[in-house]
């Protein structure tokens, strides 16, 4: 009689299942992306590509299986490969172009569940979305790898792609807890002591280093008085998270519903921006978010709002790995809550309120306490985790995540990826998400909205082109340097 063959386990780090229990009916954590390619695709040539390429990390052939103590990675003995790559048929209406048809059907895709038999994600091919043109639309769920780590995942996948390095497995049943993945949650159910804080601090700004060092602290203690500054730091921060009070009412903000829209528009060119930033003194984030709160903030007056004086908040990703441990997959960032002055409509003014507003989170410790909340609320059962999470849903009106990209544009194929563009998941009743993403020397901005809150996010899409040339003819006015 011939032994069952072994079926490879992993158990999950609390914060992947942390975002694995966090779907509810309004808001499913999945990571959406779209990809134009030039010129058109085969499904036979995608499928290909996928079996060589994306199945070489172990974590898309296997599915989650979920018990008391959390859930576990399990290998899927009856993976097929048509399951999860497949052609999808986009019946285009009377008087819609294709890009408006394609538009619709991720925003549908975007409120359908992941089939939590399988492992959790899928590529659809439009293959003739339009003459020589397609359409490759991606879903990922959130505890597969955050965005950093999906982007690294997809960028291998491209021709000349890297394929991950062969990695030991870990957390097998009956193991130790892995404590590389859940060395922050031990921290924080720990008292804070001095080799806590400074781990934390020892690399300043490096905060993806200083995750590291919390999982392996090999560095002596320095001085006391570095020791005192970064207590000080954490328990300011710990204070200002607890007290911070809930966002500025409008009409973006309300009870999430599950129908979801998404939109998309034309590059801005990478150059201009970063000539904009020079002439202001200030980085291409500080532009780019400055045209985000001045967009909303025009939709809003739109609609017969009135945003004077108000703000909103965005929780924005931080990331918190090495960039060269991206391919390791999972979620390591953490969130700090950026307020866009949605309600100055002088765009030099809104440039300045905005910069003062990342001044203030800069050296500060809000990602990695929120990424050790994250770790707690994956060991608590689904209600105690979604009063957590629910937290950081009234603080805040949308998320919000800028991901850098290759400067030069892909290949897929043999095909040119003309434009690509992803939508982040938004959590509790958030009805907003926002997108920035920098690739072939532009920077695309996408949107993911509730449709109940914001049925036309079209319209704010729209504005980012507009608020920027404000700032460009106003850059121009300005006195030239020597």
């Amino acid at each position: 009689m011939s032994a069952s063959p072994t079926i490879t386990t992993e158990r999950m780090s609390r914060v992947d299942t942390a975002w694995l229990r966090m779907d509810t009916d309004a808001n499913l954590m999945m990571i959406v992306g779209v990809w134009l390619v030039e010129p058109t695709l085969s499904l036979a040539d995608l499928r290909e590509r996928v079996e060589g390429s994306l199945l070489k990390y172990d974590r898309f052939r296997q599915r989650v299986v979920e018990d008391a103590m959390g859930a576990h990675w399990v290998e899927d003995g009856s993976f097929d490969i048509n399951d999860h790559v497949a052609a999808e048929d986009l019946p285009v209406a009377r008087g819609q172009s294709p890009v408006e048809a394609l538009k619709a059907r991720v925003g549908e895709l975007a409120a359908t569940p992941l089939d939590p038999s399988r492992p959790l994600w899928e590529l659809r091919l439009v293959e003739d979305l339009e003459t020589g043109r397609s359409a490759i639309i991606t879903r990922i769920h959130h505890c597969i790898g955050d965005g950093i780590s999906l982007i690294s995942v997809m960028l291998s996948i491209t021709d000349g792609g890297k394929p991950p390095p062969v990695r030991k497995k870990r957390g097998a049943v009956g193991d130790e807890p892995d404590a590389e993945f859940d060395w922050f949650a031990d921290a924080l159910l720990k008292p804070v002591t001095e080799l806590t804080i400074k781990a934390i601090g020892l690399y300043g700004d490096g905060m993806a280093k200083s995750v590291e060092l919390m999982a392996n602290p090999v560095q002596p203690l320095a001085g006391g008085m570095d020791v005192a500054r970064a207590g000080y730091q954490l328990i300011s921060d710990a204070a200002a998270m607890a007290l911070m009070p809930d966002d500025s009412p409008t009409r973006l903000k309300g009870k999430a519903t599950p129908g979801k829209r998404v939109a998309w528009g034309e590059p801005l060119p990478l150059e201009e921006v970063k000539a904009v930033g020079q002439a202001f003194g200030a980085s291409i984030n500080d532009i780019l978010l400055t045209c985000v709160a001045g967009a909303i903030g025009e939709h809003l007056r739109a609609h017969g709002d009135d945003p004077s004086g108000k703000e909103i908040r965005a929780m924005v990703p931080v990331n918190l790995r090495p960039l060269d441990q991206a391919w390791k997959l999972g979620n390591r960032f953490g969130l700090v809550p950026l307020v866009l002055p949605v309600g100055i409509a002088n765009p030099a003014e809104r440039l300045g309120a905005v910069r003062a507003r990342m001044n203030e989170l800069k050296g500060g410790y809000q990602p990695v306490m929120a990424f050790a909340l994250l770790a707690v609320a994956g060991l608590l059962i689904k209600p105690m985790q979604a009063a957590l999470l629910n937290l950081f849903a009234k603080k805040a009106t949308a998320v919000m995540t800028n991901v850098p990209g290759p400067r030069e544009p892909l290949k897929f194929c043999g095909r040119t990826i003309k434009q690509t563009m992803f939508w982040v998941p938004a959590s509790g009743d958030i009805g907003v998400g926002v997108s920035i993403l920098s690739y072939a020397g532009g920077v695309q901005f996408g949107l993911i909205t509730d449709d109940a809150l914001c049925p036309d996010p079209d319209d704010i899409i729209a504005r980012f082109q507009p608020e920027f040339d404000k700032l460009l003819y106003l850059s121009l006015m300005l006195p030239w340097g020597e």
